[in-house]
């Protein structure tokens, strides 16, 4: 299980940071994603992070978003800085284990003035 956490309003130039925290699998061997979806538009993949691994980004970070892991507290982070109103969206944290996909429930990013 996945469960995103961190979520809220943020105003324009703001950061929050998202935390994913994982059971139920051996967290440090598999790797962990945060995608995002805003209103009519698709599902789309932010950033992934694998242990012991440099992580990627999608473009439109641009290196205002930073994600990281902490192995022993099974707990994948999302730190966001300089939001801009096109960063808000359901963000939503992934997991691959074994074949089986895992979705976090969603934590809301609103950025408005």
């Amino acid at each position: 299980q996945l469960q995103a956490s961190g979520g809220g309003l943020v105003q324009p130039g703001g950061s929050l940071r998202l935390s994913c925290e994982a059971s139920g699998f051996p967290f440090a061997y598999y790797s962990i994603a945060w995608f995002r979806q805003s209103p009519g538009k698709q599902r789309e993949l932010v950033a992934t992070k694998r242990s012991g691994r440099d992580p990627t980004y999608a473009d439109f970070v641009a290196g205002r978003f930073t994600i990281s892991r902490d192995n022993a507290k099974h707990t994948v982070y999302l730190q966001m800085n300089s939001l801009n109103v096109e960063d808000a969206a359901v963000y939503y944290c992934y997991a691959k284990v074994d074949g089986q996909v895992f979705w976090g429930q969603g934590t809301l990013v609103t950025v408005s003035s």
